[in-house]
């Protein structure tokens, strides 16, 4: 693992309306690590992962990722990096129910640029490492939910991202299904070089991590825990 900070955040504030979401909020994310963001409920650590991910820009602060200000890029230039060296995660998959779980984690390859059939077979690799290949050609809506989220899980790493924000992966998962699907994925985020932010707010999630980030009422105390 890099020892160097791939992505910081630096005294971030952010206000929705008379809300505070974030005040001072400074974090670094190194090259190939694994960090947990934990805190409870409206603590702020979701809105600091959509601020690292460029999803969200603060009032105030800056984004630096591999060097290159965020907070200081375009719409177009943002959602380009959310494209190619960004992954991600959600508590409910998000996949696009109208496709195939094969399409599904094929679609970030078709979006920049890749033939479908190119596409489809990095894609069934992805499914095959995930253990779900056997839900290629079915629909989300009829693969159970560990197998939509470790789908999801491919979707995200399919591109050989170099950070992947997974936002309360295993929120809506049975603790079984949840330990497997944070099994595969550090595996497979470690396997391929990619940090992963993981926003959570139990323990049990968080013990994956090299490090934690406790996030409480928009400020961030990080923590460094013996391994």
């Amino acid at each position: 693992m890099l020892d160097s900070p791939l992505l910081v955040a630096d005294d971030l504030a952010l206000s929705f309306g008379e809300t505070r979401a974030l005040t001072s909020a400074s974090v670094q994310v190194r090259a190939g690590e694994v960090l947990a963001l934990l805190g409870p409920s409206g603590s702020g650590k979701s809105t600091l992962m959509h601020c690292l991910a460029g999803i969200l820009a603060p009032d105030s602060g800056s984004v630096t990722y591999d060097g290159r200000d965020v907070t200081a890029m375009s719409d177009v230039e943002r959602s380009a990096l959310r494209r190619t060296e960004f992954g991600f995660v959600f508590q409910f998959g998000q996949l696009v129910p109208e496709l195939t779980c094969l399409e599904n984690v094929a679609l970030p390859l078709r979006m920049t640029g890749a033939r479908r059939r190119e596409a489809e077979r990095v894609a069934t690799a992805w499914l095959e490492r995930l253990e779900v290949a056997d839900v290629a050609a079915k629909r989300p809506g009829e693969a159970s939910g560990g197998q939509g989220q470790r789908v999801a899980v491919a979707r995200a790493l399919v591109t050989r991202p170099r950070v992947v924000f997974a936002d309360e992966p295993t929120g809506a998962l049975d603790s079984l299904n949840g330990e497997r699907v944070m099994e595969l994925l550090v595996a497979a985020a470690r396997d391929t070089g990619a940090a992963v932010v993981l926003v959570t707010h139990e323990a049990r999630v968080a013990a994956y991590s090299d490090r934690e980030a406790v996030v409480r009422d928009g400020r961030v105390r990080q923590v460094e825990l013996a391994r």
